[in-house]
């Protein structure tokens, strides 16, 4: 049975975000959330750039690994200990100038110990994704 309250809403979760990850709450904006699912925004700057002027693959792989994270937190609270397990991206086709990337993520699985999410990351403004990532997630025991 799929959950389908959400534990954290998006005050919540930027607040959280701050609190325990400061060094990089200041990239990511959280556009929506949903039951299982959440828009997540890489807030685009030059150090997210690699050589020629488009956004770096390891921007791209912090986008979809926190947009995972985030839509998790957002349905089991503040578990902070939650880690990536495994990431597989791939990336499409170069991201627009000087835009914000969007991650739409959606949770496939919400186990006990395990979460399994997918991500399709676009440009914004343009409606064909520029990677695709499916991330696996364990989540620690209850005390």
């Amino acid at each position: 049975m799929t959950p389908t309250t959400l534990k954290m809403d998006q005050e919540a979760l930027s607040q959280f975000l701050i609190s325990e990850f400061p060094q990089v709450a200041h990239m990511f904006a959280i556009d929506a959330l949903a039951p299982m699912a959440a828009t997540v925004r890489l807030l685009n700057d030059e150090r997210h750039l690699r050589p020629g002027g488009t956004v770096s693959g390891p921007a791209m792989f912090a986008l979809a690994d926190v947009a995972v994270y985030l839509a998790i937190m957002a349905m089991i609270g503040p578990k902070a200990l939650s880690v990536t397990t495994n990431c597989s991206i791939d990336f499409m086709r170069k991201p627009a100038a000087g835009v914000d990337l969007i991650c739409h993520t959606r949770l496939l699985k919400l186990g006990r110990v395990l979460a399994v999410g997918e991500c399709l990351i676009y440009s914004e403004g343009h409606d064909t994704p520029v990677a695709r990532a499916a991330l696996t997630y364990s989540i620690p025991p209850a005390p």
